[in-house]
């Protein structure tokens, strides 16, 4: 039950940082980061009296209903929250933050928060800072199995029947979306006179958020991915390297018989995996141990089981 009502919260804070990532610093810019909101905003130009939030329950109803039909009802139970919180929250800080209802629907950045929080001179410092908290905010929602609706929905499906990793998909997806909001906001359909500078120049920052927003996720969903995997090959026995490993490192390793090819002596080999912190450590105490030991240093990109991450269920989505 503690781990049900931590996993909703972490949803709803992530669709808390997502919304205002938006808010403050993407949607008064025109910055077009892809996915449902990106295309909200693209759509804002050409009609700002609806807001980028509500926008985004047009695209996520039809979205939501492939959600529960294709990646299971309670993926689908939780997204359907997510989606629905996440244009809401959106709103709601966008109402609190504009001090008119034309500002409001103009989103001029020198009205944000008093003008307290104008960002126009910084786009770039705006879409590096923008995207990176977008993406720390899905992350956690999606961490948690479920999505803010969406693009990602359809990340997610391209995950599970195409086994494009998500991060991917979700780049290939809002590439399209980039496409559109060229058109609308860089060639002038939309109300581009109101950006300071060139409004095609936006498309740059644009894929430059889409491409932090990917790796942020990525980082949130996958961690830091910087496990260790060692071989160690030693013609002598090797207590006090037992030792430290169980007791000091509070790891376990596995002893493999192994013998030399061209000597055809047995050989003492140990297959263990360590965070990237512990590798110094260790590989001055094997020296300690064995100074001719042969080693061997590898990326462990995913590990499972006692001491680290549980193996996914049959069910389970696990985006990557």
């Amino acid at each position: 039950m503690t781990k049900q009502i931590l996993s909703w919260v972490n949803i709803f804070v992530g669709c808390t940082i997502m919304a205002a990532g938006f808010v403050f610093f993407i949607n008064p810019y025109n910055i077009v980061p892809g996915g449902v909101y990106g295309a909200s905003i693209v759509l804002h130009n050409l009609f700002p009296s609806i807001q980028v939030g509500t926008f985004g329950y047009m695209f996520d109803i039809p979205l939501l209903i492939l959600s529960v039909l294709l990646l299971g009802a309670k993926l689908g139970g939780r997204t359907i929250a997510a989606a629905l919180t996440t244009p809401l929250i959106m709103n709601v800080i966008s109402a609190l933050s504009y001090p008119t209802k034309e500002a409001l629907h103009a989103l001029d950045p020198s009205q944000l928060l008093g003008g307290a929080f104008d960002m126009t001179d910084h786009l770039m410092l705006t879409t590096v800072i923008g995207a990176a908290v977008i993406g720390i905010g899905q992350g956690i929602v999606v961490r948690n199995q479920a999505t803010t609706g969406g693009t990602d929905i359809v990340a997610m499906i391209l995950q599970k029947y195409a086994h494009i990793r998500f991060s991917n998909a979700i780049l290939l997806v809002d590439g399209l979306v980039v496409c559109f909001g060229l058109v609308v906001i860089g060639f002038g359909v939309g109300n581009a006179e109101d950006v300071s500078q060139p409004s095609w120049h936006l498309s740059f920052y644009s894929l430059i958020a889409i491409f932090i927003c990917s790796r942020v996720l990525a980082r949130v969903i996958n961690g830091e991915k910087n496990d260790k995997l060692l071989f160690v090959i030693s013609n002598k026995k090797l207590p006090d390297l037992h030792q430290y490993i169980i007791e000091e490192m509070d790891r376990t390793a596995t002893c493999i018989k192994s013998s030399g090819l061209y000597t055809k002596e047995d050989k003492e080999m140990l297959f263990l995996v360590v965070s990237y912190k512990e590798v110094a450590g260790l590989k001055a105490k094997i020296k300690e141990a064995d100074p001719s030991a042969f080693v061997v240093v590898t990326d462990a990109y995913d590990t499972f089981g006692e001491g680290w991450k549980q193996l996914p269920s049959k069910n389970e989505l696990q985006p990557e």
